[in-house]
Formats: C-alpha cells, structure tokens, sequence
C-alpha cells in the first residue's frame, strides 16, 4: 500500500509534531488526542487533546478502528478528521501506519539497532516521524 501522497504541508506537521513532542508535549498512546495520530492532528488543526476528542463527541477509541473501517460520507463527526487528513495526502492505511510505526518503506530507513520499533514510545515515535517528513521530502526531490 503507497504511502502518503507528498505534501509541503504534511511534510511541515510532521516535523513539527515530532518537535512538539520532543519537547515533552504529553503523550498517551491510549488517549485519541495524545496518541501517534492525535498528536498529528493537534499539529494540523492547533487543536488541543480534549478539543480534538469533544469534537467529535467521543465517538472514537482508537484512530485504527475508525480507520480500518473508514468510509466518506458516513456522516460522523470524526469524518471531518480523516478529510482533512487526506486533503494533506494522508490515508486511512497511513494512520493505521502511524499508529503502529509500521510502515515499511519508513521503517526500513530506521538503523537496526532502533528496530523494533515500539508504537507507545516516544523517541521511536518521534524517530518514525522525521523518518517520514524525510522520506517525503525526497520524493519531492525527485
């Protein structure tokens, strides 16, 4: 499965999700607006945690179970999200990636001895991050 279309946008919320939460941004892998995903999304919309999960009136757990799902136009709130993520090029399958840190045209770029990565850690989280604004941003390149 492709990853995300390559977006200068995308490539910026990245980086700059990767910062925030190197700068010790709270994070909870459990929590849909403190997770992998959420984090991401705080950075798009400047939405906080709370802000993110009212808004869609606590329809959601988890980003990979709407995601694995996902169809447009159910009329859910949590739609709303997952359209402006794929207006950045972001998909469905790139959430569950993100999530998980499973994507392996990322992961394959990540040295060894980083492997496996862990999903609820934040430095491989961080890791995972960057390594896709790069793998982007070179694709732009070409």
């Amino acid at each position: 499965m492709p990853m995300a279309i390559t977006s200068q946008e995308l490539i910026a919320a990245l980086r700059a999700t990767a910062e925030r939460l190197e700068r010790g941004a709270r994070y909870e892998w459990g929590h849909m607006g403190r997770c992998n995903c959420g984090h991401l999304v705080q950075t798009i919309t400047k939405m906080t945690d709370r802000e993110i999960v009212a808004s869609i009136d606590y329809e959601m757990d988890e980003w990979t179970e709407h995601a694995k799902c996902y169809c447009e136009g159910t009329g859910g709130k949590v739609d709303d999200l997952f359209a402006l993520l794929a207006d950045l090029g972001f998909t469905h399958q790139d959430v569950i990636h993100l999530e998980n840190l499973s994507d392996q045209s990322i992961v394959a770029r990540i040295d060894k001895r980083r492997r496996p990565l862990r999903r609820n850690d934040v430095s491989d989280v961080t890791l995972y991050l960057r390594t896709m604004a790069d793998v982007l941003d070179h694709r732009t390149a070409l």
